[in-house]
């Protein structure tokens, strides 16, 4: 297990750049709409952004999830190291649980007012493509390990686990953000399992209805069980409209000063979860 400790951040970014290559080359052939700004100037600024957040993580934050999955199991922290399982199942079970927190996170940051504030850069995007998937503001980015790092110790899951989680993690984000489209029957019988790129683009529409609804980024069990799955967008998806409707001007929702600066502009009473209209509001 120590071999996972020292070429973690390499396997992750191996996954990482493997998927982004793909998904770039998948977007570029056969793209699902349309782009409002160039590839250029999105890909400059939402890629900057994920390089800024990296940087300060390991400033920060020296310590990886599977570093914390380490200190669990040498201190015997968490469920699966106090109860004996064949590790098959300490696995999955691991896999499958921290899936579950981060839906729970999803939900949390559009019911909260201060932590929607964070998580509509992401929403902000006026385009939808891999890179979308990756966009978030540093802040966010902190609070998302602090959460991570707590349901591990809780969980104490195999470092394995953590491993192809984080993998799974990034790797999905990027996939079901892809200005890509599969073919209907494939689709549908996928997002029996998983989130697909049709599913999540419902959540990134500007009506506040679609918005909230398909929180899963990997899974798509949670959405359907909890009833905040929506097949489709009523406009169809070339119809939608991506982002938020406050926010349209590319300066401010596409270039990197304008995205670290989003979540301090406007009032902190308007949040996606409980809204029932936009028209007039000046503090979304």
């Amino acid at each position: 297990m120590s071999w996972l400790l020292e070429h973690e951040m390499a396997v992750r970014l191996g996954f990482f750049l493997g998927v982004l290559a793909l998904m770039a080359l998948w977007e570029s052939q056969a793209p699902a709409r349309p782009l409002q700004l160039p590839r250029a100037v999105r890909w400059t600024n939402n890629l900057g952004l994920v390089f800024l957040n990296s940087f300060l993580l390991r400033l920060l934050l020296p310590v990886a999830a599977v570093g914390v999955a380490g200190l669990a199991q040498q201190r015997g922290w968490g469920l699966f190291n106090l109860v004996q399982v064949p590790e098959w199942a300490a696995i999955i079970g691991s896999v499958v649980i921290l899936d579950l927190v981060i839906w729970l996170q999803h939900v949390m940051v559009h019911a909260i007012p201060a932590l929607w504030r964070l998580h509509r850069v992401h929403h902000a995007d006026l385009d939808y493509d891999v890179t979308t998937g990756a966009r978030f503001h540093p802040l966010e980015i902190f609070l998302s390990m602090g959460i991570k790092f707590a349901a591990i110790v809780l969980l104490g899951p195999p470092l394995v686990a953590v491993l192809i989680f984080e993998v799974l993690l990034n790797a999905m984000a990027m996939f079901n953000h892809g200005n890509v489209r599969l073919p209907e029957t494939l689709d549908r019988i996928l997002r029996w399992l998983i989130v697909t790129p049709d599913m999540h683009r419902v959540h990134h529409s500007v009506e506040d209805d679609e918005a909230n609804s398909n929180f899963g980024f990997n899974l798509s069990w949670w959405d359907r069980l909890f009833g905040t799955y929506r097949e489709q967008p009523r406009g169809g998806h070339q119809g939608m409209v991506i982002g938020i409707r406050k926010f349209r001007d590319p300066r401010a929702v596409s270039w990197l000063p304008g995205l670290l600066m989003l979540p301090f502009r406007g009032g902190i009473s308007g949040y996606v979860i409980n809204r029932r209209r936009w028209e007039d509001e000046s503090d979304v």
